[in-house]
């Protein structure tokens, strides 16, 4: 067993050049191979997504591509790919590629966030939890961490405010890998410092995140047989409450229906959420709360069947919330307790019946799906978990029954359409 922990430990070779560049059509990028100094070695990606595949990080430094008389973005603007070793704080086990592209999928939300303090806490390149608040980042953190406190042990932190002292102790009372902020006070960096292994990143770029929000990039896909897909990267329309479209649509009838409006906390919340969406590997719902995750569904082949694994979860991380508080353990270890211990079991019993009583924490929220609804049957599960409101692409014939479905709801349910699908594959 002891062998095998080693392979964690290694770093893959890198054989990949020192440059490269690409041509698309009249344009050519030319980018350079990201390495760095630490402990008087030269090092690249520690490895790729698995210690046995070998990866290296480019940067953009000349150059930039317009395709169809839209300016993407290129050198210059660079973000994790401009890391130096000035900007690593704190190397300690240097990076990988899933340390970065978690990072990187952390500023994709970010850059929809820039009006309050805002935080992203991911794990295998999705959101566990994520908040902003107008009472400063220890507050976002904390509402971040306690979104999902079972996934975000091990995860990456990204900020887009300086990180502070109050910050810095909230975050070295759990175990996290990646720590990423346009700035760190002098105070804070020192406390996050004694975990010596925490990768410390400082992106002064994410200053800059609300006006790179408006310039797309070019996405590649490669494909087994090493083929290519290109597309502009997904851009939100919804960068403020007015964006939102009625729900409005038709039956087969020609009658009409239209839903209820949205409250203004409500359409904060789901401008969050929608926000947060953007970064959430699709099919996928979420429920959000008080500029807070509840609960994020990713990556499920069928729209009622991600909303009903994601209210499982909301249950799950609900009940965990409360045996920690309480206990100071986890849903899972009071529950291995529970087997042979009768007062352990009784605890179980009762955290269970409140977390239930309180349907997960969902009531109340609102909830936001990165595609349309097929069939209202995802639409009646949130709000037989007491949803307000929900944002939606629209489009779906059957548009006029999910309307049905919000205005048959008592109290009436909020809806409004994005205009847009948020899938990320």
């Amino acid at each position: 067993m002891s062998d095998l922990k080693k392979m964690y430990r290694a770093m893959s070779e890198d054989p990949f050049p020192a440059e490269m560049s690409i041509t698309l059509g009249d344009s050519t990028v030319r980018f350079a191979k990201r390495t760095w100094t630490i402990d008087g070695r030269e090092k690249g990606l520690r490895y790729g997504e698995n210690p046995d595949q070998p990866a290296a990080l480019y940067e953009p430094v000349e150059g930039s591509f317009e395709v169809g008389g839209v300016a993407l973005r290129g050198s210059g603007k660079g973000l994790v790919s401009a890391l130096t070793e000035e900007h690593m704080l704190q190397a300690g086990k240097h990076p990988g590629k899933i340390n970065l592209t978690d990072v990187d999928h952390g500023l994709n939300i970010l850059q929809y966030l820039s009006a309050k303090p805002a935080v992203v806490i991911l794990k295998h390149n999705n959101p566990s939890g994520a908040a902003w608040s107008d009472d400063g980042i220890a507050e976002a953190f904390q509402k971040a961490f306690l979104a999902d406190r079972i996934a975000a042990f091990g995860g990456t932190i990204v900020l887009n405010r300086a990180l502070d002292k109050a910050t810095a102790e909230r975050i070295n009372q759990a175990y996290f890998e990646v720590v990423a902020a346009p700035s760190f006070q002098a105070d804070a960096l020192d406390l996050l410092k004694s975990k010596k292994n925490l990768r410390i990143l400082e992106i002064p770029g994410i200053n800059d995140l609300e006006t790179l929000a408006s310039e797309p990039f070019l996405e590649f896909k490669s494909l087994v047989d090493g083929g290519q897909v290109l597309q502009f990267s997904f851009r939100n329309r919804i960068r403020a409450v007015e964006d939102f479209l009625p729900a409005q649509a038709s039956d087969k009838e020609g009658n009409e229906y239209t839903s209820r409006a949205p409250t203004s906390q409500e359409a904060e919340d789901l401008l969050f959420a929608w926000a947060v969406e953007a970064g959430v590997t699709s099919n996928s719902v979420i429920f959000a709360r008080d500029g807070a995750t509840v609960a994020i569904g990713t990556g499920e082949q069928d729209r009622v069947g991600c909303v009903q694994i994601t209210v499982s979860k909301a249950y799950t991380k609900y009940a965990d919330l409360l045996c920690f508080q309480e206990t100071g353990r986890s849903l899972y270890e009071l529950m291995h307790q529970a087997v042979t211990d009768e007062e352990a079991a009784a605890a179980y019993r009762d955290i269970e019946a409140r977390a239930e009583a309180a349907r997960g924490g969902l009531e109340g929220s609102v909830l936001v799906s990165d595609g349309f609804f097929p069939f209202r049957d995802g639409v009646d599960l949130a709000l037989e978990q007491g949803v307000t409101a929900i944002a939606q692409p629209g489009g779906s014939i059957r548009d006029a029954e999910v309307i049905q479905a919000v205005n048959q709801a008592t109290p009436q349910v909020a809806m409004v359409f994005t205009g847009q699908r948020s899938f990320k594959h």
